[in-house]
């Protein structure tokens, strides 16, 4: 079992069954008091014999998520597949509460036994797939691999978690500190509507895990990089482009400008990536534009780049006389920097698995 910084972009995931043993030996690398090495043993060999048994189940459970198309933007596509894993989990044996939201997908939390320090699962159930992706790349399975929208980002996770809570009750190896789960349905658009909630949970849990598949190799991800986003406008001065050229301040050859700074702020061997992804400008080619914009992706390994990142972005200055430069936005999401709070529970992944 090797380390992994970020998980790869794929439409196909390997069997169920191997994708549930390699996220049990994550969930089982936590430390429980008189745990002894043969015994875990023992429960992994229930475990393996119970799973490996199922695989056929796991992959109708994985075909019905599949099938179920669920995009970010669409409400009643990410409502509807919550209300089937909000099924799933209550035959789990889990209580189920649905977080209903009025513009995205409600979120299920599902919760085996109750109190605090326990474990916090998180899987999303939306995709970046829009409706009719079904139609073009239907469920299939080949060899070993299955394919289909969201199979591999997060659907296969899913299938996963609900087998899994339900097979440690079966074989009565239920944890003693309570599990909960967290589908929210809006992952793939920066998770704006659950974020308070995760954040709410995470603050009860003794320990949280980002449940998605894992990569052939069936590396963990012991880190993680943070990100911002920025959205930079150049103001100008408008004229007409023949009579009056001289008396215009371009507000494009300003953002101009302003781009390549930005792209220039990349930073391999830090680990710091700025891109430009988007921009738009002007409203006729004989008026010189006012006002252009550009939305800005930056990725950052450390917190303390990532605020030294946001100082310089918010610092930009104008290069054309007369302009303006005005920035919005800033960090998202910090960096889960690689520390001993990530490595022991990686480390104990890797004596068990």
């Amino acid at each position: 079992m090797k380390r992994s910084q970020a998980p790869p972009t794929s439409s196909m995931v390997s069997p169920p069954s191997q994708l549930f043993l390699n996220g049990i030996r994550g969930y089982n690398c936590l430390p429980r008091r008189g745990r002894r090495h043969h015994t875990e043993v023992d429960k992994m060999s229930k475990l393996r014999a119970y799973f490996s048994q199922r695989t056929d189940q796991m992959l109708d459970l994985l075909r019905q998520l599949v099938e179920i198309e669920s995009p970010s933007t669409d409400k009643g596509a990410t409502d509807r597949i919550g209300r089937f894993v909000a099924q799933a989990a209550c035959e789990a044996g889990a209580s189920v509460t649905v977080v209903s939201q009025e513009q995205r997908g409600d979120h299920v939390l599902a919760r085996w036994g109750r109190g605090e320090g326990g474990f916090l699962l998180l899987c999303h159930l939306d995709t970046v797939w829009p409706l009719g992706t079904l139609a073009e790349r239907p469920w299939r399975v080949e060899g070993e691999r299955a394919f289909g929208p969201g199979c591999y980002d997060d659907k296969a996770s899913a299938v996963i978690i609900l087998t899994a809570l339900k097979g440690l009750q079966e074989l009565n190896l239920v944890p003693s500190r309570p599990v909960t789960v967290l589908f929210n349905s809006d992952e793939e658009v920066g998770s704006r509507t659950s974020r308070s909630l995760i954040e709410a949970e995470a603050a009860r849990a003794g320990v949280v895990f980002c449940v998605e598949s894992a990569p052939p190799d069936g590396s963990l991800k012991v880190w993680r990089k943070g990100t911002g986003r920025y959205v930079v406008t150049a103001l100008g001065r408008a004229a007409h482009a023949g009579v009056d050229h001289e008396k215009g301040v371009n507000a494009i050859e300003e953002l101009a400008h302003q781009v390549l700074r930005l792209q220039g702020m990349t930073d391999y061997a830090a680990g710091t990536t700025v891109s430009v992804g988007w921009v738009r400008g002007g409203t006729r080619t004989n008026i010189v534009p006012d006002r252009a914009s550009a939305r800005v992706d930056v990725r950052v390994r450390t917190a303390m780049e990532g605020v030294r990142m946001d100082e310089t972005i918010k610092g930009l200055q104008p290069v054309l006389p007369g302009a303006q430069v005005v920035v919005e936005g800033g960090p998202s999401r910090p960096p889960m920097e690689e520390s001993p709070l990530t490595l022991e529970p990686f480390r104990r992944a890797q004596e068990i698995g």
